[in-house]
């Protein structure tokens, strides 16, 4: 496998970050998980766009323009074959500098990307639907991180997917500060209500994510009615349905939570047609 990594491909076995780079040292950077479809980088606008907006709010200057970045993105993907398709993990770190916490004494960030495939979930899941429990770990404040910030510090999302490993189950709902559900470790949450759905708004703490924006824009076309608001815990488990969006999950059904059955217990009519929406937007190559 082939790494684009400040600004040449090199061998993965060989694409190394210093143990000084504050990325390693305090997960100081930002980053995007992007697919590929037919050898095309899915709605890489938006995805630069949250890149270089969440680098702007670290205060982080990403030493290339969008369209290098997008150039090192293709050059990679060509470099891996992945003409069928794939996923992109790109990521921008401080860079090296000293032990202390002052991210102005890293001269020049570091910049890379990985090309390769990705299967977050089995296809039984996305058949039959997939369990999921409710984390205790609670989401971090907006008050605390800007959610809208993609950075490399993902502890809090680790240890509430511990708690999913440990249950056995594929996801973890996060609950915020103030018991609202917020987003899942990796992917955003909707529910399906009275014929239409509804995902938290940005204010519950959430990643505003770029799958969670096409299947908006999805629902919309279709004519099914969508609102962001606020989700208690008695809404989510008396929902008709449920499903989670985020860039390697795709659309995925969501049947149980800690235990108990959502719905008839079954992947929903409206998860399947949304499911479907977004395959027919993939294919259509309009994007």
């Amino acid at each position: 496998m082939k790494v684009w990594l400040n600004d040449k491909l090199v061998d993965s076995r060989e694409a190394s970050v210093s143990v000084f780079d504050h990325g390693v040292l305090y997960g100081d950077g930002v980053f995007e998980g992007i697919r590929i479809y037919g050898g095309r980088i899915f709605e890489y606008d938006a995805h630069i766009e949250r890149l270089f907006s969440s680098a702007r709010l670290i205060r982080l200057a990403i030493p290339y323009t969008k369209q290098e970045i997008v150039e090192a993105m293709n050059e990679t993907i060509r470099a891996n074959a992945l003409s069928a398709g794939g996923y992109i993990r790109l990521v921008v770190t401080r860079g090296s500098g000293t032990l202390g916490l002052s991210p102005f004494k890293c001269p020049s960030p570091c910049v890379y990307v990985i090309a390769d495939q990705i299967a977050l979930y089995p296809q039984e899941m996305y058949d039959n639907g997939m369990a999921v429990i409710i984390a205790k770990t609670v989401r971090t404040s907006p008050r605390m991180v800007n959610p809208a910030i993609k950075s490399l510090n993902y502890l809090n999302n680790i240890l509430a997917k511990i708690e999913a490993i440990d249950a056995g189950v594929g996801e973890a709902i996060m609950l915020n500060q103030a018991g609202l559900v917020a987003e899942c470790t990796g992917d955003n949450i909707f529910i399906v209500q009275a014929g239409g759905i509804v995902t938290p708004p940005l204010s519950a703490g959430i990643l505003p994510g770029i799958t969670r924006s096409v299947v908006l824009r999805l629902a919309a076309k279709l004519g099914l009615p969508a609102a962001e608001e606020d989700i208690p815990v008695t809404r989510l488990l008396g929902a008709a349905e449920c499903f989670l969006t985020g860039t390697a999950a795709e659309v995925i059904s969501v049947t149980r939570i800690d235990g108990k059955a959502i719905g008839d217990g079954a992947v929903g009519p409206l998860t399947r047609k949304l499911h479907a929406a977004f395959h027919d937007y993939i294919k259509s190559n309009d994007w």
